[in-house]
């Protein structure tokens, strides 16, 4: 059985390890990421090192097999990795429920994130679970030498009041 649970400090490593191993399959349609693997690596391992507090664990038989982070503790989903290994069982629809539910408990009413264009496995798992794209922008990547295109997604969590007159309105 799955469960979620927040980030233990001897477990950095196997955590970073998941992200990277994620990222780099996310970034296969984007190009060649060689040149950005010790980048990447360095950047999991500072992270997972000096973020904990932010970062959500999904486990199964006591091992984690995923995880999400908001840096800010506000609205935006800044991490979101399932080992590729364990990816399809049902571990990101459960991270992600439990994500969504800190954010609206700490107040927000809805949560944003980025990611790259190209990545059609994030978009098309956060469409489907109600986010939408609200924006395109292109960006320079230096260590590919290309511009990447990234989208920004949101989803409302909080259903607002319906203020309008009429049957089921507030002004009925």
């Amino acid at each position: 059985m799955a469960r979620i649970r927040g980030a233990h400090s001897d477990e950095a490593n196997i955590l970073a390890d998941i992200g990277l191993r994620a990222w780099e399959q996310a970034m296969l349609s984007v190009g060649d990421t060689t040149a950005m693997m010790d980048n990447a690596r360095s950047a999991f391992r500072n992270f997972t090192r000096s973020g904990l507090s932010a970062i959500t664990v999904v486990e199964h038989a006591g091992h984690a097999v995923g995880w999400g982070a908001r840096e800010n503790h506000d609205d935006k989903i800044t991490d979101f990795w399932i080992d590729p290994g364990q990816q399809k069982r049902g571990y990101s629809k459960l991270l992600l429920d439990a994500i969504e539910r800190d954010i609206v408990h700490r107040g927000f009413e809805q949560a944003h994130l980025e990611t790259h264009a190209r990545n059609k496995q994030a978009v098309s798992f956060f469409q489907h679970h109600g986010y939408s794209v609200h924006w395109l922008s292109v960006v320079y990547n230096p260590k590919l030498d290309r511009d990447v295109e990234m989208v920004g997604m949101s989803r409302r969590l909080v259903e607002l009041p319906n203020l309008t007159y009429g049957p089921g309105g507030a002004f009925e």
